[in-house]
């Protein structure tokens, strides 16, 4: 494995043909924005590039592909885009192409390191911010559809610039990506303004479903395969509700936990202040930022909860709290 900078993935892309570019698994608006961006970026320049992703691409987000050239072709080049970990591939994916890696480009502490080279900021509030200061050192056009791909990208991993890992550099590249045509009135209306019926069904099965811990500094929810069936909601609509429990007032952890098709538990945890989701996620397996972070649970559902609070307690005993 090789740490590598700006300059020298500009260089490793440049001498690089019939590329593949992976996204993860679950896949947000980072993941998909940065790996639509950089593939549409790199098409224009003559390449051949591809676009995979382990899960099916929510609707939302269709939009990023819509007019991409489509090629088939055997990978001569992969890069990971937004995966700090091969399991985050999915298990098809990643027993696929987990020691196939060529790059990985990446924003996330907890990398695992795992590619021939990494390009790794985890000051960076998205990998879409990355992406953006790649396409602009490299001098390719960023076009209005790459525009509106990583504005789309730089939003959803800050919640609309509200959450602790936005920085002015955040801003910045956002204003300079409104200035190249990204269409932000839309993509802040279906990102955060808009909720379908499911969608709305599904969160106040989830609402009804919290319970607070260590008086109710933690709240926790915990989405199942049944409520899917009740509300008509399926997996694609739950990003948003991993922020619910965070909003409560004095809540300084907020657990999502969604059951998935296996019988496993998704977590999402959600911090404020000096709590460190990825402390707590890592400890289980996971990993993620300081104030977002996720891990994958296994036993019943009572078993996932009891696992989770002992590092919440750990993690919350470890931290003075005014």
């Amino acid at each position: 494995m090789m740490r590598i900078d700006l300059n020298e993935t500009a260089k490793v892309l440049e001498g690089s043909d019939d590329i593949l570019l992976l996204c993860h698994s679950h896949p947000d608006g980072d993941t998909l924005g940065s790996a639509s961006a950089l593939a549409r970026a790199l098409i224009a320049e003559g390449k051949r590039v591809r676009v995979e992703c382990g899960d099916k691409i929510p609707k939302d987000f269709a939009f990023m592909f819509d007019g991409m050239e489509s090629f088939d072709f055997e990978p001569k080049f992969i890069a990971a885009i937004d995966i700090a970990d091969t399991k985050l591939l999915g298990k098809d994916f990643e027993g696929k192409y987990a020691d196939r890696v060529d790059l990985c480009i990446d924003h996330h502490g907890s990398n695992m390191l795992y590619a021939d080279k990494v390009w790794l900021e985890p000051d960076s509030a998205s990998t879409a911010e990355m992406i953006y200061l790649l396409l602009a050192a490299r001098g390719d056009e960023i076009t209005p559809d790459i525009a509106s791909c990583l504005f789309t990208g730089v939003t959803t991993d800050t919640g609309c610039f509200r959450f602790s890992n936005t920085t002015v550099r955040t801003y910045e590249i956002a204003a300079k990506l409104a200035e190249l045509g990204a269409d932000t009135y839309n993509i802040i209306q279906v990102f955060f303004e808009t909720k379908t019926k499911t969608y709305a069904a599904l969160e106040r099965l989830a609402l009804d479903s919290m319970r607070m811990y260590f008086s109710d500094r933690c709240a926790l929810i915990c989405i199942t395969q049944d409520m899917y069936k009740r509300s008509g909601s399926d997996e694609s609509e739950t990003d948003r509700i991993a922020n619910l429990p965070r909003q409560i007032e004095g809540v300084l952890v907020g657990i999502t936990m969604r059951e998935l098709k296996d019988g496993s538990y998704k977590a999402s945890v959600r911090t404020h202040g000096d709590i460190d989701a990825s402390s707590i996620c890592k400890r289980l397996g996971g990993g993620g930022h300081m104030g977002a972070a996720g891990c994958t649970l296994y036993g019943s559902k009572q078993q996932a909860i009891n696992s989770l609070l002992k590092e919440v307690q750990a993690e919350l005993d470890s931290v003075t709290i005014d």
